[in-house]
């Protein structure tokens, strides 16, 4: 057979190389969605865990004479969330995921830079599998101890936290920093996609059995898990010697492993070959010593406080100011997550085009402010002006909240100053993200204690968390 020209066989690479790195941009998109829809079934089943049980009398003594003896306030609400103070044990259950969440992640992504990230992730969806159908088993068992499921909430939220540091140093691994604002920017929206599809398979079985509505995503995660261990390639290298020089080397198997798989063309058979020492993994307080780390960090603690609140809190605005049911104004607060896919893919592009990350977040920041305020005020006047005013919100707020935990993460966990170490990408993940995620589980709980005294006060505290998060931006724009 002749011999294949140098040029071929590089264009052979070029284009296994962009297969590669599109199959890792779905395989990654997948598996965060599975994350994110697992998430999303405890907020639709909780008015199935406490129902109105009066209403439910009146409907059974129209249909039926001999229904209503059988409604008690035991039979139509889930014990121990059928007493007088269910809202708090309700808001609980959220607040200790959250805050296991927000624990988790800071020890999370230094153990996933010493560990091979196919592994700890196929381990994290795994046990989030288990534990988010151990939640749906409790309908199955009649499991009605408030323990068990904060236990599962909190097992839950740390064993969650072994996926977004993973998954932003595996595509950040495959994809520079030329495009990735808007790389990232379309990738993040697996984070509404997974909401989405949580809230679809949540509802289809919410009112018939609401155990399975953890039940099936927690096996559709597990499952993600199983296609995660067999699939993820984590990074790419790229060989030195000869010829081979230009052609990128994919390595299954983590960068703490001292082994390369080259992949040599035509014939596609495997050669494996020792590599130089691999950089050690960087510690909690090296990567604090990064440049724009506690910046960016704090930054997205005051911008993921107002994004959460608005996920918790906003159906039931929209409830009160715009006089609708809770059904269409559930369907109406989906319009802010479309909103933050188009603000996060924008916040991507122009960060992009001008190089500079924390410019596009502080405008972005500044204009949330008063639009938030504008929104308190037009969101009074009608459903037309609702809809506009949510699209625009969601782009403004989740836009630098977007930015932040995926494109910024990742120039920073690749930062010069490592020169060339990128074995800190997970770690400075998982402290941003952890950071932004106390602002998360703080949020709705002031929004809880505000709203008792008028909206307003709310999207006070809202419009001053931005206006914080705009003042720590501005300070990495002049210093």
């Amino acid at each position: 057979m002749a011999p294949v020209p140098p040029g071929i066989r590089f264009l052979a690479s070029f284009k296994r190389d962009q297969w590669y790195r599109a199959f890792t941009f779905g395989l990654t998109f997948l598996l965060y969605t599975s994350f994110h829809l697992s998430r999303k079934p405890i907020s639709i089943v909780k008015s199935e865990l406490h129902k109105n049980c009066s209403a439910l009398h009146e409907l059974s003594t129209a249909g039926s004479r001999q229904l209503p003896s059988l409604h008690t306030e035991t039979d139509c609400s889930w014990k121990p969330f059928d007493k007088s103070n269910y809202k708090q044990l309700l808001g609980a259950m959220d607040y200790s995921f959250l805050c296991a969440y927000a624990v988790g992640m800071f020890l999370s992504g230094i153990i996933g830079e010493r560990l091979p990230i196919r592994l700890y992730l196929t381990f994290g969806m795994l046990m989030s599998g288990l534990f988010t159908c151990l939640f749906g088993l409790g309908r199955i068992y009649n499991i009605h101890n408030l323990s068990f499921y904060i236990f599962v909430q909190v097992a839950n939220g740390l064993v969650q936290t072994t996926g977004w540091p993973s998954v932003v140093t595996c595509i950040g691994n495959w994809f520079g920093k030329g495009r990735r604002g808007l790389i990232m920017g379309i990738w993040n929206s697996h984070t509404s996609v997974g909401n989405i599809l949580g809230s679809l398979i949540a509802g289809y079985w919410v009112s018939s059995n609401w155990g399975l509505s953890f039940i099936i995503p927690g096996l559709v995660i597990a499952a993600m898990g199983v296609v995660c261990f067999l699939f993820l390639i984590e990074r790419e290298y790229c060989s030195v010697t000869g010829w081979r020089k230009s052609i990128c080397v994919i390595n299954p198997r983590s960068p703490s492993q001292n082994w390369d798989t080259e992949l040599l063309l035509p014939v596609q058979q495997v050669v494996v070959v020792k590599s130089e020492s691999e950089p050690s993994a960087i510690s909690f307080m090296g990567a604090l010593r990064i440049p724009g780390v506690i910046e960016f960090s704090l930054c997205l603690l005051f911008a993921k406080l107002v994004s959460y609140t608005f996920l918790f809190w906003l159906p039931l605005y929209i409830t009160k100011a715009a006089h609708l049911d809770a059904k269409k104004a559930g369907e109406l607060s989906t319009l802010f997550d479309v909103g933050g896919i188009v603000g996060g893919i924008l916040a991507g592009v122009i960060s992009d085009k001008l190089g500079k990350r924390a410019t596009t977040c502080a405008v972005m920041l500044l204009l949330a402010a008063p639009t938030l305020y504008g929104f308190s005020m037009i969101s009074e006047f009608g459903l037309g002006p609702t809809i506009g005013m949510l699209l625009v919100c969601g782009g403004l707020v989740n836009g630098p909240y977007a930015l932040i935990t995926t494109a910024v993460s990742a120039d920073l966990g690749t930062h010069k100053s490592l020169k060339g170490n990128s074995r800190a990408l997970s770690t400075v993940t998982a402290i941003i993200d952890g950071t932004g995620s106390v602002g998360a589980a703080i949020g709705p709980l002031l929004a809880g204690v505000l709203s008792s005294r008028g909206w307003n006060q709310v999207f006070y505290m809202l419009m001053a968390a931005d206006f914080l998060a705009l003042m720590v931006c501005a300070r990495m724009l002049i210093f």
